[in-house]
């Protein structure tokens, strides 16, 4: 099923544009994911003007693609269930990020790293559409917005990166016409040229105590899927073996104190883990999977966390 093609991207729109390119190039291996971008986009739209004829013109476009797509997936659980979605986009952004982070810290430093590094960090904006973000999430994001700015304007001058977290500031894209977005559109015929990657956006922190360990949130095993069109040859991570977490011995011999009175909300976030246990397993993730499915356990045997 064909979306509604989209009307041009009205200047006030600007900051949703690298969104909506996201989601159009995760159509066909993600249209959950990309659902989301646009969900994202158009509720960022409405904020910034709903009100100019232009711009309700293209969001109300943007709302029939929405429509269409919630048609279409109308069966799949990550649409129905917002549980389900935040859960399928934060471990896409999160696969997404780590694998650019490997790829940063062995020292292999291309487009398409840049690339995973910037949309990882546009990926985790969309989770805004679930609630307010976490605390690792915001960091996260600010860290791949500030690395792709770092890596990029290195070997845009010749300089050869320092691999993984490091005290640099003022970084920014300025200059960055879309060199590192690939060719796809927004919408057909009005390619927007503005700058890749938000110069305002950038985090001027400085990154030197900052830890991220390779391996916290998603295998390492998985690249990055990125646009087949950026003429660069993604370098593939080689499975090995993950580092699955014990069973804590205290769940096994867990006792009810007395009778315990579950809550509507210890039932949802039991539900919540058990969603995220599932969804890391789609990208193999044993050991995430293996810790919500033990939080999800205590919680329904003690009522604690």
């Amino acid at each position: 099923m064909a979306a509604p093609a989209l009307p041009p991207l009205p200047p006030q729109l600007k900051s949703i544009q690298h969104h909506l390119r996201t989601a159009q190039e995760l159509d066909k291996r993600e249209p959950v994911v990309a659902y989301y971008c646009r969900l994202y986009a158009m509720q960022t739209g409405m904020k910034i003007d709903s009100k100019t004829p232009e711009c309700r013109k293209f969001l109300s476009k943007l709302m029939d693609q929405l429509e269409a797509m919630k048609k279409q997936f109308g069966d799949n659980e990550a649409i129905t269930q917002e549980i389900v979605g935040s859960a399928h986009v934060e471990n896409y952004a999160l696969k997404m990020f780590l694998y650019a982070d490997n790829e940063d810290r062995a020292g292999q430093f291309h487009k398409n790293m840049i690339k995973s590094f910037y949309t990882a960090s546009l990926l985790i904006d969309v989770l805004t559409v679930f609630g307010e973000l976490s605390e690792e999430n915001a960091q996260h994001r600010k860290y791949a917005r500030w690395k792709a700015a770092y890596i990029h304007n290195c070997l845009k001058n010749g300089e050869t990166p320092q691999p993984g977290p490091i005290g640099m500031e003022g970084e920014s894209f300025a200059d960055a016409e879309g060199e590192e977005a690939g060719s796809s559109s927004v919408h057909s015929g009005t390619a927007p040229s503005s700058s890749t990657y938000e110069a305002n956006n950038i985090p001027t922190s400085n990154y030197t105590g900052i830890h991220i360990p390779p391996g916290a949130h998603a295998p390492a095993n998985t690249p990055a899927e990125v646009p087949h069109n950026t003429g660069v040859t993604s370098n593939t991570i080689q499975p090995g073996p993950q580092n699955i977490p014990l069973v804590d011995p205290s769940l096994y011999s867990a006792q009810s104190a007395g009778e315990v009175r579950l809550t509507p909300e210890d039932f949802a976030r039991a539900q919540k883990y058990c969603k995220y246990a599932g969804s890391a397993l789609q990208y193999e993730d044993v050991s995430t999977a293996v810790q919500n499915l033990q939080k999800a356990l205590k919680l329904l045997i003690t009522g604690r966390e």
